[in-house]
């Protein structure tokens, strides 16, 4: 009976072990996800996914000078940008007429197919700012357009303010189908 009883112990501790060993990975993944900084893809089927820092890091990147002109006709944040192309984001074949841009203070900006995927204006989802990644940016995820001599002027990209597509801490995009 005692030979029995420490049998079953046996196996009740192994099976313990083996739960603890599948569960505690699992867990941790869950617990370090929720604590790195990431945004939502939204599409147009309603699907919805996050996106990590780390995640982001493992797509192309692209990493340039970038400045921008504001409504007043200034130029605004100067400095190195690096982060992942907008069409390198949504994936190939990605299906939408036009994004909509969500900020943690609910600026929001809808931004048309051709602007997001203009090569001579790549859009980006910059997670770097002169070396500073998020969160220790305080800008946090932003959208910067880097063309190749970084500057980004009203009239030549057609704005009244080429800084209004210039959003920081973005949390979402939503991609938009217009029927």
């Amino acid at each position: 009976m005692v030979v029995v009883r420490g049998f079953r112990r046996v196996y009740l501790v192994a099976f313990l072990l083996l739960v603890i060993a599948i569960v505690t990975p699992v867990i941790m993944r869950f617990v370090l996800l929720s604590h790195e900084p990431a945004i939502e893809i939204v599409h147009p089927d309603g699907r919805r996914r996050m996106i990590t820092l780390s995640q982001m890091k493992r797509l192309p990147s692209l990493t340039r000078t970038g400045i921008y002109q504001n409504q007043f006709g200034n130029w605004r944040d100067e400095g190195g940008y690096a982060g992942v192309r907008l069409t390198d984001l949504f994936g190939t074949g990605a299906e939408y007429e036009l994004i909509r841009v969500v900020a943690t203070d609910g600026y929001t900006i809808e931004v048309e197919r051709r602007r997001v995927e203009d090569p001579d204006y790549p859009m980006i989802l910059a997670y770097a700012y002169d070396g500073v990644e998020v969160p220790s940016w305080a800008m946090g995820f932003r959208i910067a357009v880097l063309p190749e001599d970084g500057n980004v002027g009203n009239e030549e990209y057609g704005a009244t303010s080429a800084g209004s597509f210039w959003v920081k801490n973005v949390e979402q995009i939503v991609l938009i189908e217009v029927p």
